[in-house]
């Protein structure tokens, strides 16, 4: 048996989940935890981590770290996305964080990470032909898959957290700043060429913002448990309604939006821009939400290598 712990150190959040493996190859999810961090905050175009967002990064992980540290046999991934991979100031944060944590992180790539995504989602979901999007503080991950098979991926360095900060105002969306974004994004789209090839399939969605329009829509029909949405779908006037809701309001009144977590609606619509023009620019008829992302794709990775 062993216990692996797996710390997904991203853009807006750090997660770690520890799952028991056992001899069998049986599995159970043991802990699960989540701190809110924003590490990618105030980057800017000189891709400089921010002291504050550094330091709440790194107390996240001395949290983490006493979990884990409490279990026997622990086999330990902890992986650094986005905004670490991008920033100038790279090494000099991961040795502060080792020093200060006693926790070694390894920056994956952008092909990485989705591929990570692309394994978690096909081992819980019985998807065939679809995109895979995954929206993070500080990048967008695609996959192209056909058949079950990856056909293209990419992962572009833009998220909830860095489209926010250059284009929008939090306090009060303006419909010249939002026009400007949606224009953005879909001339990246555009060259992206294999996106032609995706046309009419659905999307799967993973990533704190695009999982919060499931939780928001799950919100107004009163479902129990609303938080629970890994399979779940939602339409495309499904999706407009809500998008529509949470653009019509100002910071206060989506911090009141049920399903909504205030800490996320400053970055809300940067988070939301991205899925709602590619269901646009695919001609997209629905949306399947995946809790299950680069943490679980380590974990059915392990799985594969504990069987060789």
């Amino acid at each position: 048996m062993e216990n692996l712990a797996v710390i997904d150190l991203g853009s807006n959040s750090v997660r770690m989940t520890i799952t028991e493996i056992q001899d069998d190859r049986t599995t159970k999810v043991v802990a699960e935890e989540k701190e809110m961090v924003r590490l990618s905050e105030g980057m800017g175009p000189e891709k400089i981590l921010q002291e504050e967002a550094m330091a709440r990064t790194i107390e996240a992980v001395k949290k983490f770290a006493a979990t884990f540290r409490k279990l026997p046999n622990v086999h330990l991934k902890a992986m650094a996305t986005a905004a670490t991979r991008q920033a100038k100031n790279q090494s000099d944060f991961l040795t502060r964080l080792t020093k200060e944590t006693g926790v070694t992180v390894k920056v994956i790539s952008g092909e990485q990470e989705a591929y990570y995504d692309y394994l978690g989602v096909t081992n819980t979901l019985p998807v065939v032909n679809a995109v895979i999007m995954d929206t993070g503080g500080a990048s967008i991950e695609l996959i192209f898959m056909i058949q079950r098979h990856v056909q293209n991926l990419i992962s572009i360095p833009m998220g909830s957290v860095s489209l926010t900060e250059s284009y929008l105002d939090p306090e009060h969306i303006t419909a010249p700043a939002l026009f400007k974004m949606t224009t953005a994004m879909d001339r990246l789209y555009n060259e992206i060429w294999w996106l032609d090839k995706a046309k009419n399939l659905p999307i799967i969605a993973l990533g704190g913002s695009n999982r919060t329009l499931a939780k928001i829509e799950r919100r107004a029909d009163k479902t129990p448990h609303f938080e629970k949405i890994h399979g779940f779908r939602m339409s495309t006037d499904q999706v407009n309604r809500v998008f529509s809701n949470v653009i019509g309001a100002d910071l206060e009144e989506r911090k009141e939006i049920p399903g909504l977590s205030k800490d996320r609606a400053d970055i809300i619509v940067g988070g939301m821009v991205p899925i709602v023009n590619l269901m646009r620019f695919l001609d997209s008829d629905r949306i399947t939400f995946s809790q299950s992302g680069l943490r679980e794709g380590v974990l059915y990775e392990r799985l594969q290598e504990l069987q060789l």
